[in-house]
């Protein structure tokens, strides 16, 4: 059976992203940095993730940001508060980051900072559940997001989101005493598409979960490191 053009158009596309993706993480690599891609859809709680992440784990980790949004700079605004590396790129109508953009983000870092000085890059992606799953940026883990708010059945009408995810935080929490979401559903269904993700139920109003999340970057990170990623520092 012949592919159909836009089947073949689609199939180029991630082969020539998969490239720049293996580039991008080559670059990481000869720098010693761990790349984290948080993933979720609009409102799901990144950019106050990050906050909370900023906040416990700069005084441990040297962290930069590269900050996805279509428009405006108002999330980088927010990370730059921490005093840390952040670089934006703004997608205009891409609903996603792909791996060129996020190579026009290292060079940005490479020419401001010095990138063997990083331990984390924190990609923060378009707020979308399908596209950013596939399209790599040349990171070593996947983070995706979903907010109880969101529902019980996201993981199987979404399932490459969650199929690709290496840590899935469930966030908002705290309001779970007003909702009929039930988070166990949610765990349920995570589980029958991605059995072995690491499942984080997190609030960024109480902190619960906070330390499970940072203690599992900083696990990330030192895996990495002694897998001799960090063997030019």
């Amino acid at each position: 059976m012949h592919q159909t053009h836009s089947a073949a158009l689609e199939i180029n596309l991630l082969h020539a992203n998969q490239e720049g993706a293996d580039h991008n993480r080559s670059h990481f690599n000869s720098w010693g940095i761990t790349c984290l891609n948080i993933m979720s859809s609009p409102g799901a709680g990144k950019t106050t993730l990050l906050e909370r992440t900023l906040s416990v784990l700069t005084s441990e980790l040297k962290i930069a940001v590269i900050e996805g949004d279509m428009n405006t700079e108002l999330d980088a605004n927010r990370l730059r508060q921490y005093g840390i590396p952040v670089i934006a790129i703004n997608t205009g109508r891409s609903c996603h980051l792909d791996s060129q953009m996020v190579a026009g983000g290292i060079h940005q870092l490479e020419n401001k900072h010095n990138p063997t000085e990083l331990d984390l890059v924190l990609v923060e992606n378009v707020g979308n559940l399908v596209c950013p799953a596939e399209f790599e940026v040349g990171e070593h883990f996947k983070v995706a997001l979903l907010s109880i708010t969101e529902g019980e059945d996201k993981p199987l009408k979404y399932p490459i989101m969650f199929q690709a995810a290496d840590c899935l935080l469930i966030t908002k929490i705290d309001l779970s005493p007003y909702l009929d979401t039930d988070i166990n559903h949610i765990v349920a269904n995570v589980r029958q598409m991605n059995p072995g993700v690491k499942i984080i139920p997190f609030s960024a109003k109480t902190d619960e979960g906070l330390d499970t999340w940072c203690d599992w970057v900083k696990t990330q990170v030192k895996s990495n490191y002694h897998l001799d990623i960090k063997g030019t520092k």
